[in-house]
């Protein structure tokens, strides 16, 4: 019974620190370092402390499962409601568990992000860092801490911190991460003492947000008819250079176009953003041969429609001249390849591909969205063949 007091006093102290680190929040971003290291310690503290006075009294009075089972689910609220982004993942960055800030910080539902690599989730140039500290860690080396930044957030520097777990009964430890963001304080979300807090939870997607997509989608059908039909007769090329200006101005950072020729793969336009930077990528890019892209090639060959997001192979689109990957140098978030493709009874032959980047911030292609570029790859292929 001592035993048990004891516990349910650590835990209610536990309970309070938490509640004055969700309290502490509204701090200045330059001040939250403190708030950080305080909340990692606390979560140690659960791990190498109250956890194992849990298993202790559990292993010693099996007839309270039932207010065992509480505890336990009280532990793991605790982990929810933590008010500073965290995750639980393995040595390779795989997500075992995310809390509610975590979710909220990175747009990536718990569910989702279970069993999949976190590393996934960051800009290309962070993910090799993220994974070499979070094995180190896992090795019994020590916790880490490095600069991350989110694919789709790119302008935000967040600081991870790594320490390694060892949760009960699992023979490898695992690498809880904590990450600060850098977000300046929302003066509009006070604390209950009427200080400015820091919004870490992400605002509501807007109720017209469909509305929006689907008129989206509607520009696009409207302007590539209208260039299709623009594009000069008997010159198969034009159609598919229109297509890609077209798609690099709806919805895509960057659209290549590759025609399918008796020859092989030929690339024939690419169009990218404006700036010096971009139009030397571009010819970069332009230079490159389609048959080194084996994305472009598994498009032509088998007529299917590809599309990833945080594309984990970021030599799938190939390297330029000097051997440097393509989509790291464009900073590729999401990839959509669509076969420009005849279609009918005697159809099947695919005249081109388009390939769509979306870069940086730019939100990831859709299923939707890549169902409107599959509908309007027909209409391409229609004025490739009556130009032709």
């Amino acid at each position: 019974m001592a035993q048990s007091d004891e516990f349910g006093d650590d835990l209610e102290d536990f309970v309070r620190r938490v509640a004055e680190l969700r309290a502490a929040r509204g701090l200045p971003p330059d001040e939250q370092q403190t708030l950080l290291d305080a909340a990692l310690f606390e979560l140690q503290h659960v791990s190498e402390t109250l956890w194992p006075k849990y298993e202790r009294l559990a292993a010693q009075r099996p007839a309270r499962a039932s207010a065992d089972r509480t505890e336990l689910q009280l532990l793991r609220a605790l982990f929810q409601r933590l008010p500073l982004p965290v995750a639980l993942m393995g040595g390779d960055t795989v997500v075992r568990r995310m809390n509610l800030a975590a979710t909220d910080l990175t747009g990536v539902r718990a569910g989702f992000a279970a069993g999949r690599p976190l590393s996934g989730l960051l800009r290309p140039g962070d993910r090799g860092a993220l994974r070499s500290q979070a094995a180190a860690v896992a090795r019994g080396e020590g916790p880490r801490s490095l600069r991350v930044h989110l694919q789709h957030r790119p302008e935000e520097t967040l600081r991870a911190t790594l320490t390694a777990l060892r949760p009960p009964n699992e023979p490898h430890p695992a690498v809880l991460m904590v990450l600060q963001s850098d977000m300046a304080p929302d003066r509009r979300d006070a604390g209950p003492a009427g200080r400015p807090g820091t919004r870490l939870r992400r605002a509501t997607a807007p109720d017209l947000a469909e509305a929006a997509a689907h008129a989206a989608q509607m520009d696009l059908l409207d302007g590539m008819t209208t260039a299709l039909l623009r594009a000069p007769v008997g010159e198969p090329e034009a159609a598919l250079g229109a297509a890609a200006e077209v798609l690099a101005t709806h919805g895509a950072d960057w659209a290549v176009a590759d025609l399918v020729s008796g020859a092989g793969l030929r690339r024939i336009a690419v169009r990218g953003p404006a700036g010096e930077e971009a139009a030397a990528l571009a010819a970069r890019i332009a230079a490159q041969d389609p048959a080194g892209c084996p994305i472009v090639v598994d498009c032509a060959g088998e007529g299917s429609s590809l599309l990833q997001v945080r594309p984990e192979d970021l030599d799938c689109f190939g390297r330029d001249a000097e051997g440097d990957s393509v989509l790291v140098q464009a900073d590729v978030t999401s990839l959509l390849c669509v076969p420009v493709q005849e279609r009918g009874e005697g159809g099947g032959r695919v005249l081109g591909v388009l390939s769509l980047f979306g870069s940086g911030g730019t939100p990831a292609f859709s299923m939707a969205h890549a169902r409107a570029v599959d509908v309007v790859s027909r209409h391409v292929a229609l004025a490739m063949r009556r130009a032709a």
